[in-house]
């Protein structure tokens, strides 16, 4: 029976009556429920660590990170290949721990969250054939996340998240994407410029930390392609966006449930940070409108999105909040991401020159030094299997996650709604079964016929997601690496310099901890 009080009614009972029903509500929500939903997996099978109150598997997982997590120094020791050892055991221990003592498929618990994590090929493969709305983007990521990411299309569901896609899709296909070229090229050009500068006052080499310069020219590219404008409009906004991203970092899953709404120092400079964004992106939003009435000026993905924001209406999310959202993961996903796997792979060049040498006699002998080309691209079979390879050692995203927005099945199991399902991909592209005994080797080779060929099976390569939620922007970030690695693979030569630490981090992406500083030299 359900007790129902009005809130007259609610005024006048006692204090300790009101505090037991408090304590009541918050025991059922913290723990019974989430005790029910693990009941129900335990049942089918499903093991995993014994979660505590309030915290879930959150000590545990601080305690493992603490005794078990493998010194980057020593997994460089024992990996003949020491840039591209399994940053995993140093990030993730917990994940390997578990794996080792319940299998491909667990639960495990932080805070009232319950996660699912699976590396099983036929679970995976259920996942990626779903096409079911019931199974959504996880609610916390709303929560958790939503200063950065908000309700936009990396974390909608249903109705809303159908219209998003429609709307911004399209806008990555390849036919469009293909026109994008020589935007790509005219933003490559201020960095070409500002390193060849470099070796006037230097002479022959060069040392160059090429993060923040990779990170300008993705955002360029993002900028021109998407926004109808050049980086330096929204300098401002891509700077916040990534002091957001480096803060919000900080608060790792390992943190305190509730946490983000206490009135820390980091939680007001979220905060903070995230009015600054909304009112920058509405600015652009605001001008972007009045020039193309203006103008007349070509449709771009952000005249798209304004006027995705006009054609429906949605309870859960405004107009407003329809531009803002889709523009701040447009804005992060469209530049961060890219710029960091273009820094992996000149690491990863530098570090292997047969690599690096292989792939510039390629280059050189299909553009016969003539200005890159579209087709040109197509032909580059060795920068491709580069990028591939990179995406596969240092994907920008550490898992792929879902939730179970009603009780739905996959496989076998009948997975209750509200568990969350996590695939951790930098685990699944490391896992020998799949690729092999040399799986945490650099071997661009594996990928000279095509994904398939490279991996079994190939649904259990995913640096861009899996299945309907796959990544829209995958076109775009494929043939930018290809443009900026081309770019510089016909100009410079590279090799790592003494400085670089090889030190992966979990930023919200996996990206070099303490930047790329490379040694460059002109080829001519």
């Amino acid at each position: 029976m359900e007790l129902v009080f009005s809130s007259h009614q609610w005024l006048i009972l006692p204090p300790l009556v009101l505090l037991c029903l408090l304590l009541s509500y918050l025991y059922t929500i913290l723990w019974l429920r989430p005790e029910r939903l693990r009941q129900k997996l335990r049942s089918q099978g499903v093991k995993g660590p014994k979660p505590s109150f309030l915290f879930g598997n959150i000590a545990e997982m601080r305690r493992i990170q603490k005794e078990l997590a493998v010194p980057v120094q020593e997994l460089e020791a024992k990996n003949t290949d020491k840039f591209s050892s399994d940053y995993t055991a140093t990030i993730f221990p917990y994940f390997l721990h578990w794996s080792r003592i319940y299998g491909s498929i667990y639960l495990y618990s932080t805070g009232s969250i319950q996660a699912l994590n699976i590396t099983d090929p036929d679970m995976v493969k259920e996942l990626a054939n779903c096409k079911s709305l019931d199974l959504g983007k996880p609610s916390f990521l709303q929560k958790e996340r939503g200063a950065l990411l908000g309700m936009g299309i990396l974390t909608s569901n249903g109705e809303l998240w159908e219209h998003q896609r429609k709307v911004i899709a399209p806008e990555f296909f390849m036919e469009k994407v293909k026109g994008m070229l020589h935007v790509m090229v005219e933003a490559a050009m201020p960095m070409l410029t500002s390193w060849e500068k470099i070796f006037g006052r230097e002479g022959g080499s060069a040392e160059i930390v090429v993060d923040e310069s990779l990170r300008n020219f993705s955002a360029d590219v993002i900028s021109r392609t998407s926004f109808g404008s050049n980086f330096a409009a929204g300098k401002e906004i891509f700077n916040k966006i990534r002091q957001l991203q480096i803060a919000m970092a900080k608060q790792s899953i390992l943190g305190v449930p509730g946490a983000r709404y206490l009135p820390t120092k980091s939680n007001r400079e979220i905060w903070s940070l995230d009015r600054s964004i909304r009112r920058l992106i509405l600015n652009v939003a605001m001008k972007h409108e009045q020039d193309s009435v203006a103008l007349s000026t070509d449709k771009d993905l952000l005249h798209s999105i304004i006027e995705g924001a006009k054609a429906r209406h949605f309870a859960s999310q405004t107009p407003e909040g329809f531009i803002i959202d889709n523009c701040k993961n447009i804005y992060f996903a469209g530049h961060e991401t890219t710029s960091t796997t273009a820094a992996w792979c000149l690491m990863l060049l530098a570090s292997h020159p047969e690599w690096q040498s292989r792939a510039r006699t390629e280059l050189l002998d299909v553009c016969q030094g003539k200005p890159i080309e579209f087709d040109m691209l197509r032909k580059l079979k060795m920068l491709t299997m580069v990028v591939q390879e990179t995406l596969r050692l240092y994907p920008p995203a550490a898992f792929v996650t879902r939730e179970a927005l009603n009780d739905i099945k996959l496989g076998s199991l009948n997975i209750p709604e509200g568990t969350n399902i996590r695939i951790p991909i930098a685990l699944v592209h490391r896992d020998p079964a799949i690729w092999g005994p040399n799986s945490d080797r650099f071997d661009p080779g594996r990928f000279a016929n095509g994904i398939a060929g490279a991996c079994k099976p190939p649904h259990m390569y995913m640096p861009f997601g899996v299945g309907t939620r796959t990544c829209a922007g995958q076109n775009l970030a494929m043939v930018e690496l290809k443009v900026i690695l081309s770019l510089l693979l016909s100009r410079f030569e590279f090799a790592l310099s003494p400085k670089y630490v090889h030190c992966p981090a979990f930023r919200l992406t996996i990206e070099p901890g303490n930047g790329v500083p490379l040694i460059l030299k002109k080829l001519y």
